[in-house]
């Protein structure tokens, strides 16, 4: 094998063969998913052309994999920045900005002074310079509005924004389950 096979890393797909995860993706690295392959947890979808080889075995690389056992999707999100920028499609809630992830802040609508909680109904993505025009102020005497309401996400509506967040790398094996249920061109 040669050391490109470092850049080489699997598809996973739950037992319903999608993806566990769009954003970030759900991949293993080669090691894993051979590993996975030898220990029956998984079943090989697809492959590359590279593969491994040892003095009594060869084996192609996984591309794409799929789980033997479901896993459930149906457990709350965890309440992280990351998934409240997600929540947000990566865009400022005040002004509408989509910003990368490093240049955007969280704001609590009802601030932490005036007896505001850091939660999922009381945080919302924020560009700096909205932030810092809200300040302390509650959004009537900001005179700022929301774009939209503000709850708390389930773990499939996570998944379905992560979906418009395609990865830098896609192997052409992952897109038909990637965007199984895209549509079509006609």
């Amino acid at each position: 094998m040669t050391g490109a096979a470092q850049t080489y890393p699997a598809l996973v797909l739950n037992a319903d063969f999608r993806p566990l995860s769009y954003f970030p993706l759900s991949l293993w690295s080669w090691q894993d998913s051979i590993k996975a392959v030898f220990l029956d947890r998984v079943n090989i979808v697809s492959e590359y052309d590279e593969v491994v080889r040892s003095p009594s075995f060869e084996m192609k690389l996984p591309s794409v994999i799929s789980l033997k056992q479901y896993v459930s999707l149906d457990r709350r999100p965890a309440f992280t920045r990351f998934n409240v920028f997600l929540r947000d499609s990566f865009e400022c809630q005040y002004c509408g900005d989509d910003l990368p992830a490093e240049d955007l802040t969280f704001d609590h609508i009802i601030p932490r002074s005036r007896g505001g909680r850091t939660s999922w109904d009381n945080v919302v993505t924020a560009c700096q310079d909205c932030n810092l025009a809200k300040g302390n102020r509650m959004l009537g005497e900001s005179g700022m509005r929301l774009l939209r309401p503000v709850e708390e996400p389930t773990t499939y509506q996570l998944q379905d924004n992560g979906r418009c967040f395609p990865p830098n790398f896609l192997h052409e094996s992952w897109r038909d389950f990637l965007y199984w249920d895209s549509e079509l061109e006609s």
